[in-house]
């Protein structure tokens, strides 16, 4: 809605920047034209409050009044900015529909190979000074929500067994939904502690305050999953010290106060052993497998990937262990569900981290210092650490060494998807020929480093399959083509 509004100020500049006075003098003369009576006719203060940001269920009929009114009548214009208001209030509409439970729901994966996190974690809360909130953070399929769930179960012994507990998804990456309303999320939690519909109050301070006094010395445990941002869970975060929540994001919520982070990483080599194992059928991979180990290296170690390799083993028995090689995994993971998790996290980036990430994809699968990631995106070092810090708290780049970036194996192979769409070869081709540039002319003591010749030969190839991608002509970047091909 907020958009929408600065849309709308946007046309008001666009015709003008008449007065809200001439404004309501225009919706007056069209609504006394079409035959509504004057007690319908706005007020001037009416009229200004359609631009103002930060409400969630303005005047439809006004707003399109106003647009009328801004563009003389324009029936094509009006139209269009009829639909966006409509596909805008149903968007609210969504967010104000929230899956709470007053109990906690069954996790939705076995969880494996996790028994050392799960330690730390529930040591938070239970060691002297204890934590009353934890974020668990990690990117996409890294088994955040069976982790919350299953640390909730350990959770409740320690408590009151009478104590509620609250369990909300808050949809922060679900697919095609908006991120549920904290303010629909505090009317469920009202209703479960008793609060009658009538005594719940409309405005988002007061529903957070008579939350808090509710909650005071009852010992609730709230389990939150999928939060979108700090601003989603800030409301629905108790004062008491007696209360507990657990919070999964594939955001860093840094700018949280109080609470404490942990982030959930891929498993470990046994891990992911064990889980492939539990999934496929342990006779299907047996004890030790140096092919169940290759899996699991090749799919980094990610829980969603593992279960999905997993399965198809186990339905297909006919497939042998070495079927399964690097570009059939990442196919069969990503058509399993991983390139939709993966979509879901990169929808909510903004424009110029979403460029970067396809980017990125375009260099081999190894560090990348921030020099030659401005080189590959042709802006400053500046403007791509503004970047890669979103990507980073995203969890969809990580940090090696300072000023060092790497993408995890299976976004890698989500974003070398999606640069193919996104980007013209050519373009493609122009960043590769940039960023071997850099390469060729970076010296260490007066001579190129071996990592600076690693990265040109590799940077090499991947004009290969630029080409591949294209059809195209590898551009020789100063050397002839029969040495780039090599």
């Amino acid at each position: 809605m907020d958009e929408f509004i600065g849309e709308l100020r946007m046309l008001k500049a666009w015709a003008g920047n008449p007065s809200i006075t001439e404004i309501t003098r225009r919706v007056h003369t069209a609504w006394r034209q079409a035959g509504r009576p004057r007690n319908e006719w706005p007020a001037r203060s009416t009229v200004g409050n359609c631009f103002r940001i930060g409400r969630r269920r303005p005047n439809t009929d006004l707003l399109l009044a106003v647009v009328h009114a801004l563009t003389d009548g324009d029936a094509a214009t009006v139209s269009i900015w009829r639909q966006a208001l409509r596909a805008v209030l149903g968007e609210v509409e969504a967010s104000a529909r929230v899956t709470a439970y007053d109990r906690l729901p069954a996790p939705p994966a076995p969880l494996v190979g996790r028994g050392d996190l799960l330690a730390r974690a529930e040591s938070f809360f239970l060691d002297e000074g204890a934590a009353s909130v934890i974020a668990l953070e990690g990117m996409a399929g890294m088994g955040k929500t069976a982790l919350a769930l299953v640390l909730a179960r350990r959770l409740r012994p320690a408590g009151r067994a009478d104590a509620p507990v609250f369990f909300a998804r808050l949809r922060g990456t679900a697919p095609g939904e908006p991120p549920a309303d904290p303010s629909a999320v505090l009317e469920c939690f009202l209703r479960f502690l008793g609060v009658a519909g009538e005594r719940i109050p409309h405005g988002l301070d007061a529903r957070v305050q008579l939350y808090r006094q509710m909650l005071a010395g009852t010992g609730t445990l709230i389990v939150l999953d999928d939060a979108a941002d700090g601003d989603q869970i800030r409301p629905l975060l108790p004062t008491s010290p007696t209360c507990r929540t657990v919070v999964t994001s594939r955001v860093a919520l840094y700018d949280v106060d109080g609470i404490e982070r942990l982030r959930v990483p891929p498993l470990d080599a046994a891990g992911s052993a064990e889980l492939l194992g539990r999934v496929a059928g342990i006779e299907r991979i047996g004890p030790g497998s140096a092919d169940g180990r290759r899996i699991g290296e090749l799919l980094g170690h990610q829980p969603q990937a593992l279960a999905i390799i997993g399965r198809h083993l186990r339905e297909h028995p006919h497939w042998n262990l070495s079927d399964y090689y690097r570009e059939s995994l990442t196919l069969l993971a990503m058509e399993g569900g991983v390139r939709a998790s993966l979509a879901a996290s990169d929808a909510r980036l903004p424009r110029g981290a979403r460029r970067l990430l396809r980017l990125l994809a375009l260099h081999p699968l190894h560090e990348i210092g921030i020099q030659a990631i401005a080189a590959l995106a042709d802006e400053s070092a500046t403007s791509v650490r503004r970047h890669l810090t979103v990507l980073t708290r995203a969890h969809l780049v990580h940090e090696g060494e300072p000023d060092r970036y790497r993408l995890p194996d299976l976004v890698h192979a989500y974003a070398e998807e999606r640069i193919c769409v996104d980007e013209p070869a050519s373009r493609m081709r122009e960043a590769l020929d940039r960023v071997l540039t850099h390469y060729r002319n970076r010296t260490d003591h007066g001579g190129r480093s071996r990592t600076s010749r690693l990265d040109t030969a590799a940077v090499r190839k991947r004009f290969k399959h630029t080409d591949a991608w294209s059809g195209g002509v590898s551009p020789t970047v100063g050397e002839p083509a029969a040495s780039v091909a090599a």
